[in-house]
């Protein structure tokens, strides 16, 4: 259920064309998503999307708990595609999105969090 775009040269596609590079900020990746599945992930709708986006984070999980880099990378990447793909969908920025928490932990304002919280989750 891979999302995520191909790994493509510093330089662009294979093709000539020049696109955003995923590494150039989340708006960058976002748009690039957006470029590459837009049409399909808008005729698909929030609903379903949404559904693809959590079997995604499912699958991170299970590589999480797995012993292979190389498919804890891929499942990052893919659960990120995904995320992005449900912003655009709903009209977040992803890039704004994350700026909330520039200055620190959105509730405390500390770095790091200062909250208390009781004990770590584990």
């Amino acid at each position: 259920m891979t999302h995520a775009p191909e790994s493509k040269s510093e330089s662009g596609s294979s093709d000539g064309r020049d696109r955003a590079l995923p590494h150039q900020g989340l708006r960058a990746f976002q748009k690039h998503i957006e470029a590459l599945y837009g049409e399909r992930d808008a005729a698909r709708g929030l609903p379903s999307t949404f559904m693809w986006f959590t079997e995604e984070v499912g699958e991170l999980a299970r590589a999480i708990r797995g012993q292979d880099p190389e498919n804890l990378r891929s499942e990052v990447s893919d659960v990120l595609a995904w995320l992005a793909t449900v912003a655009s969908l709903s009209g977040v920025d992803l890039e704004e999105a994350a700026a909330r928490y520039t200055p620190g932990c959105p509730r405390c304002g500390g770095i790091p969090c200062e909250c208390r919280r009781g004990p770590a989750r584990s």
